[in-house]
């Protein structure tokens, strides 16, 4: 009698969420348009999909979303967009098709956070509009209209019971919607890298959180000009001894491309190769600390660096363990300063 023959497990597969109502989002002569979800896709067919399985993001449930927002905020995105849309403000626009968009850009968060914790997915991207990180408890502004990874991080707590949620942001704004909403939270680390002086403003090296969340709003803001060794040091030299500190069960990433050298809005100058070197750094640390980490869509209007940027970034994220960072970097003055500022709530950063 032969013994059965056994069959080797296939490796689950990274996971790209999407929903076609992010084309419904219309936003007319503005540079968040439409048109950056075609540009992903575009540069993702073209590198076969690196791996990844497509899958249809479902609507946030009302339950998710007011973990975050009140419920007069969601009927005022929802009511301004089933008159037909509106101006919210002189950036932040609805359309008829807003309300769709914004259940399935914060749905895609909260099923990304499913997917990961339930080990269906080792990473993953949500690749959806509106973005959400300037969106706050009680107004949507900055292009946003819910804060769509704040929803999945409260998701994590709440509903999956994550204890320690780690959120990155490296678009070149502030995400303040997402500083604000866990401004008192110790459960959420949050570290912003982003431009300074530059919308919407916030964001200062001295914001460190409230309350019981001190030292939990980490902000690290660079000068204009600033490119691959800033945003790279500040990720692996004071983001990820942060993270080896607080012991995050997950890593999510407020995947914004807008400080890319080639973007309109904004003056940094990081490349492709630096958005690799971030994600693979993250990673890394993930990896290290049995942290899942995956990312959320936030900024990025040259279109073209955006496909890119996102490309490499899922390709970092899914790789093995050990290619991540920039050979040779040395730490960068803001990073040691940053380093030196924190060390009073993180120890680690003093050594």
């Amino acid at each position: 009698m032969h013994p059965p023959v056994r069959y080797p497990r296939m490796a689950p597969a990274p996971a790209f969420l999407e929903h076609p109502s992010s084309l419904a989002h219309e936003t007319g002569q503005h540079p968040e348009r439409p048109a950056r979800i075609p540009a992903i896709l575009e540069t993702l067919d073209q590198r076969g999909w690196l791996g990844y399985e497509r899958t249809l993001s479902p609507p946030a449930s009302r339950q998710a979303l007011l973990a975050v927002h009140p419920e007069r905020h969601i009927e005022m995105v929802q009511r301004v967009a089933e008159s037909g849309g509106g101006q919210i403000d002189g950036d932040t626009v609805v359309s008829r098709g807003s309300f769709e968009a914004a259940l399935h850009a914060a749905g895609g968060a909260v099923a990304l956070v499913d997917l990961l914790l339930d080990g269906v997915a080792p990473t993953g991207f949500s690749a959806h509009r509106p973005p959400g990180h300037h969106a706050e408890r009680t107004r949507a502004m900055g292009f946003c209209l819910f804060n769509n990874i704040a929803v999945a991080a409260r998701h994590a707590i709440d509903v999956r019971g994550c204890e320690r949620v780690m959120i990155v942001d490296w678009d070149v704004h502030h995400g303040n919607g997402t500083n604000d909403v866990f401004h008192a939270d110790p459960q959420v680390l949050f570290v912003s890298i982003h431009q300074s002086p530059l919308y919407p403003g916030t964001g200062p090296a001295g914001d460190v959180g409230d309350g019981a969340g001190r030292g939990f709003t980490v902000n690290l803001p660079v000068a204009p000009g600033s490119g691959d060794t800033e945003f790279v040091s500040l990720v692996r030299d004071v983001a990820v001894p942060l993270a080896r500190e607080f012991a995050p069960q997950l890593v999510l990433i407020s995947a914004g491309f807008d400080a890319h050298a080639e973007d309109p809005l904004a003056d940094c100058e990081v490349t492709d190769a630096g958005f690799a070197a971030m994600a693979g750094v993250l990673r890394d640390a993930g990896g290290e600390l049995g942290a899942p980490v995956g990312a959320v869509l936030e900024g990025g209007y040259a279109l073209g660096a955006l496909g890119r940027g996102v490309a490499v970034t899922m390709e970092q994220l899914a790789a093995p363990a050990g290619s991540g960072g920039l050979p040779g970097l040395e730490m960068t003055p803001v990073a040691a300063r940053a380093r030196a500022r924190l060390a009073e709530w993180w120890p680690a950063l003093a050594s």
